[in-house]
């Protein structure tokens, strides 16, 4: 079976760490999203991978490649104009003969897609749509599904006194071809908010699968570090783990879960606390003090620097003395001057300059 990924869209949610990254392509514990995808595809027997791609589409072929590294199989699609979600898949229609999986290219998940498939193949429903609970689905839109598990109904981030249901679109669908006729060629259109309606309209079969299994949408900030804060905390050993060599001083303290990459240097005194990732070629300066945060390659701390639960972009310089609190998001090449204090939720686009002592509101 083939997966359609679709990664075309911009990562306007996710920004400033998409504005000279694709979404796809952003790190989760150091590696590219997409890879982690493709691994997890190809564990459930997907081998062969259509990227649906839009903007900056470059860098996600120059690292991928034919996808031979990671055992698949990848051929490349670019819209020339943003088709949707549905309109991705259209888009790919030749290479689309028998069912195929769409993938959203921002869904990090163990979802049994195994399982998924089985179920698909015994029912034999035009469409298959992953489900997932949430705990507030009036900012989603939820599914209704009958007592034999077929879709019913769509409602759009319903309030609280009309929720029936707390499972939303999970964004993984199990498609037969024919569903490929209700989708307009060349034109935008999206599967939630065109294509399944109509369908549930004309009587057309859509199974749901739903599961409890890991699931987030890492298209946020605020969602992009909390995948990172899950996923090191089911480290049963809660480690400290390193790629590679890096310089760690003797005096540094440092408590697991912690990722450290290649060719880091921790100075002396050092405090860092899980669960933190450090990108590869990091430095920090003495007497730094870290919690739960994610640094992108290249960024360099100095000393007596305080920082907490936040997402630094590539080389980026933090001066001495500064604070960055809870939910702060700095882009690439971004320089902080010394003694300055980052408000909780400040955003910093890329190349922005923080003069020394700044207090920085959101």
């Amino acid at each position: 079976m083939k997966a359609v990924i679709l990664v075309g869209g911009e990562g306007t949610r996710l920004r400033p760490l998409t504005c000279n990254t694709p979404k796809a392509m952003v790190p989760i514990l150091n590696q590219p999203f997409l890879e982690h995808l493709l691994r997890y595809l190809k564990e459930h027997g997907i081998s062969d991978a259509i990227l649906a791609m839009g903007y900056l589409p470059d860098p996600i072929q120059s690292r991928l490649g034919d996808g031979s590294h990671f055992g698949v199989q990848i051929s490349y699609l670019v819209e020339e104009s943003p088709l949707g979600t549905a309109g991705a898949v259209k888009n790919a229609e030749s290479f689309l003969d028998e069912p195929f999986i769409v993938f959203n290219g921002d869904v990090l998940t163990e979802i049994d897609l195994t399982d998924m498939i089985k179920r698909h193949r015994e029912i034999n429903p035009e469409v298959t749509m992953a489900l997932t609970p949430v705990d507030n689905p009036t900012i989603y839109g939820v599914v209704e599904t009958t007592a034999t598990g077929m879709v019913k109904r769509f409602v759009e981030k319903p309030t609280w006194d009309k929720v029936t249901t707390n499972m939303i679109n999970a964004g993984i669908y199990i498609l037969e071809p024919g569903v490929l006729e209700y989708i307009p060629t060349s034109a935008p259109c999206m599967f939630e908010d065109h294509v399944f309606p109509k369908m549930l309209k004309m009587g057309k079969p859509i199974l749901s699968y739903p599961s409890d299994a890991y699931w987030i949408d890492i298209g946020t900030p605020e969602k992009y570090l909390k995948a990172h804060h899950d996923l090191l905390l089911r480290w049963s050993d809660r480690a400290v783990r390193t790629q590679g060599e890096s310089q760690i001083h003797t005096t540094a303290l440092i408590e697991g879960p912690v990722l450290i990459g290649e060719g880091c240097l921790i100075a002396e005194n050092v405090q860092i606390k899980g669960p933190t990732v450090l990108g590869p070629r990091c430095q920090i300066a003495a007497s730094v003090v870290m919690e739960g945060v994610v640094l992108w390659e290249g960024t360099q701390v100095e000393e007596k620097t305080v920082l907490r639960n936040c997402v630094i972009g590539s080389c980026t310089h933090i001066g001495s003395s500064c604070q960055i609190l809870d939910d702060c998001v700095l882009g690439d090449d971004v320089t902080v001057g010394e003694e300055s204090k980052l408000a909780s939720g400040t955003r910093l686009w890329p190349n922005n300059y923080v003069d020394p002592g700044m207090l920085q509101s959101t």
